[in-house]
């Protein structure tokens, strides 16, 4: 089984992960180095199939090449069909968290347990439309909830204002849980609406384009630190 303790509780911190979807694939190594120096927590990686969403994007063998050679958690989206497909050989590659979605195909509780059978933690998203009641039934074995602030599939879109509400709602049901799980959120997260998902509940903060397309990716991830954590 995977040691997931990389992942610890940020204890009221502010998790920050930027997502390589839009870093220079050329240069991946040395970006991934760049943002790590400059203190993001994890390194999201968003898998795409090409069905689910209409693009696609990452396998294993990206993961694979990333695990052992940087020291943060591999944070692995999969906005997949079948996720049933794909636990399995990111698990092995080295995924940290493994995040599904509550609309796939797939039987969720089974898709969640089969995470938690391969010593991986667990995540489920929701896309901006989706009623986030429906994640209780799986709160027992979530250790994150990813509420989506833009519809999946490309990078670079705007921060959806109806997000804030769904941020909220989200909150309020794992406060209710009592059990400590994070709430993520992905989708237009820059120094301007990290504030807005912030103050909504969010405890951890994906960017893509407004980190790994800035002039200065690592003065880009302190702006964002420090607009998230001034609330």
């Amino acid at each position: 089984m995977k040691n997931t303790s990389k992942m610890p509780r940020a204890n009221g911190k502010i998790s920050i992960a930027p997502s390589i979807l839009s870093a220079d694939l050329y240069k991946l190594g040395e970006e991934v180095k760049t943002v790590e120096n400059a203190g993001a927590d994890w390194l999201h990686v968003d898998v795409m199939d090409g069905h689910f969403v209409p693009n696609l994007s990452f396998g294993p063998a990206v993961v694979s090449s990333l695990n052992g050679k940087t020291n943060l958690p591999l944070d692995v989206h999969l906005m997949v069909e079948e996720p049933l497909l794909f636990i399995e050989p990111f698990a092995k590659a080295g995924a940290d968290l493994l995040t599904v979605h509550i609309e796939a195909k797939d039987d969720v509780a089974f898709a969640l347990e089969q995470i938690k059978n391969s010593g991986v933690k667990a995540g489920l998203s929701i896309k901006p439309d989706t009623d986030p009641e429906r994640i209780t039934p799986y709160l027992d074995v979530l250790d994150l909830v990813l509420v989506m602030s833009v519809y999946p599939g490309f990078g670079g879109q705007a921060f959806l204002p109806e997000a804030e509400d769904q941020i909220k709602r989200v909150r309020q049901i794992i406060n209710a849980s009592g059990r400590a799980i994070w709430l993520e959120t992905d989708g237009g997260i820059n120094a301007q609406t990290a504030p807005l998902a912030t103050r909504a509940g969010a405890d951890a903060l994906v960017a893509g384009s407004a980190i790994f397309k800035a002039a200065d990716p690592v003065t880009a991830l302190n702006q964002i630190r420090q607009a998230a954590s001034d609330i």
